[in-house]
């Protein structure tokens, strides 16, 4: 048996290639949409990939099914209720896929959306029960999946308590849990770890909603923390679901002549490089967003306007282009180009630069303990500003700035400050955008660290 887990970790996806290397079959389920690693793995062990499947629409990153399709001539399974405007095979509970000596049976796990299907896998060669289970969105190492990216909250918690009791709970304890998601996507909550896999015995014993045995109680812990909704998931969910898409985003090398006219016309410039370079020098009006650390794909898909071209600058033309790969897989594709040699040969032609002041927490606090002038903006979420926040600070979470808030006075200094430094990189970048004369990007710390330090802080109940 083959069985290969690939991860995408700047959006914490999961995927996986199975199959029968006597027989030489196998299946991808819920592909990425860069299908290359799959094609070398799959020449690599000798096996054709004959068939796709997909645990379900997916609602935070772009399916790679038709690029796959298209370079093997696979055949896409999907369950019937997921709508698929695309050919495709679709199944029902408790259909199997014979790949040689390997057998995946679908097991209907609604609740994160009722399409939803896990995927037990049995190594005939071996035995005759499952072995392990792709859980994709329904189970994850340390929690479960958000239940409100396609119906009601509580409809969907509903839904995932009785998947997870009626179904997943069953398998066997020493059953391998492989998730479609780890530690840092959209798709699940706080508890969600960054290790690979678990077991259903495992993650019964320890993982907390799972001993949970009341639907209401499940409900209610399962739907009172959640994370804002990303802004672009159901335009996510219609790629998807709609006419298989082949092609690639190729992005344009730009001259910074160029570049400045796609400014001019409107163009939202992203800066992808270290922070600190972006605040040493960065093009006037850009936003910064580094690829260099996870969750690119999904900053941007909260900064950027689906119908507003993209300028993408980094250090050099293989950052710039590897950032357009990471845009295409959460659905931004209007990438107008990137600025060709980076941001070196902007400064080489002695065009206009930006700079934004850093300091770190114990400089902020001398700052505005000396000067009451200083405005604190903390951009983290909702809930870490409810534990705890600088007494007199202004709360928008990053991804909320669309304009100066009407809180902060564009005339009088403003610090962003976040829990690392990294949240309030993109939200210093976009004050500076939206106006405020003097930006502070607080740095090495936060809120965490301003409390440490002994400095006063208070709760938002």
């Amino acid at each position: 048996m083959i069985f290969r887990q690939f991860t995408h970790d700047d959006l914490g996806c999961a995927s996986y290639l199975v199959g029968d290397d006597d027989a030489g079959v196998a299946a991808v389920i819920d592909p990425r949409l860069e299908i290359d690693e799959y094609l070398a793995y799959a020449r690599y062990v000798s096996v054709d990939i004959e068939h796709v499947l997909e645990t379900h629409n997916h609602a935070d990153h772009v399916s790679g099914h038709g690029r796959l399709a298209a370079a093997t001539g696979a055949t896409i399974h999907i369950h019937r209720e997921a709508g698929a405007g695309y050919e495709h095979e679709p199944f029902e509970d408790g259909w199997e896929l014979e790949l040689g000596c390997v057998r995946i049976r679908a097991l209907h796990t609604p609740g994160h959306r009722p399409e939803h299907t896990a995927f037990a896998l049995v190594d005939r060669a071996r035995g005759d029960e499952p072995w392990a289970v792709l859980t994709g969105d329904s189970l994850f190492v340390g929690d479960i999946a958000r239940p409100d990216l396609a119906v009601d909250r509580d409809e969907g918690a509903r839904g995932i308590f009785r998947s997870l009791h009626g179904k997943l709970l069953g398998l066997a304890p020493e059953t391998e849990v492989w998730p479609g998601h780890l530690g840092g996507s959209l798709c699940g909550g706080p508890g969600m770890d960054m290790k690979v896999s678990s077991t259903i015995g495992f993650e019964a014993r320890h993982n907390e909603l799972l001993a949970e045995d009341d639907e209401d109680r499940f409900v209610k812990r399962a739907t009172e923390a959640l994370a804002p909704q990303p802004p672009n998931f159901q335009a996510i969910v219609d790629i998807n679901r709609g006419e298989l898409e082949t092609g690639t985003v190729e992005p344009l090398p730009l001259a910074p002549r160029q570049v400045e006219q796609r400014r001019r016309d409107g163009a939202l410039i992203v800066d992808v490089r270290t922070a600190l370079q972006f605040d040493e020098a960065h093009i006037p009006g850009a936003v910064a967003i580094t690829a260099l650390h996870a969750g690119f794909g999904t900053k941007l898909a909260w900064v950027a306007d689906r119908d507003q071209e993209i300028v993408l600058v980094g250090r050099d033309d293989e950052e710039a282009r590897r950032a357009a790969r990471l845009a295409t897989a959460v659905g931004v594709r209007k990438i107008a180009g990137f600025l060709a040699g980076g941001m070196t040969v902007w400064r080489t032609e002695s065009r206009e630069t930006a700079s934004i002041e850093r300091l770190d927490v114990h400089a902020l606090y001398e700052r505005t303990h000396n000067d009451g002038n200083v405005q604190i903006l903390d951009v983290r979420e909702q809930d870490e500003w409810d534990e705890q926040h600088i007494p007199g600070s202004v709360h928008v979470p990053y991804h909320d700035i669309h304009s100066l808030p009407e809180q902060i006075d564009p005339q009088r200094p403003v610090a962003a400050i976040c829990a690392s430094g990294q949240r309030s990189a993109v939200a210093a970048s976009l004050l500076a955008r939206y106006g405020a004369e003097e930006v502070l990007h607080v740095v090495g710390g936060g809120v965490g660290t301003w409390a440490r330090a002994g400095h006063p802080v208070q709760d938002g109940h």
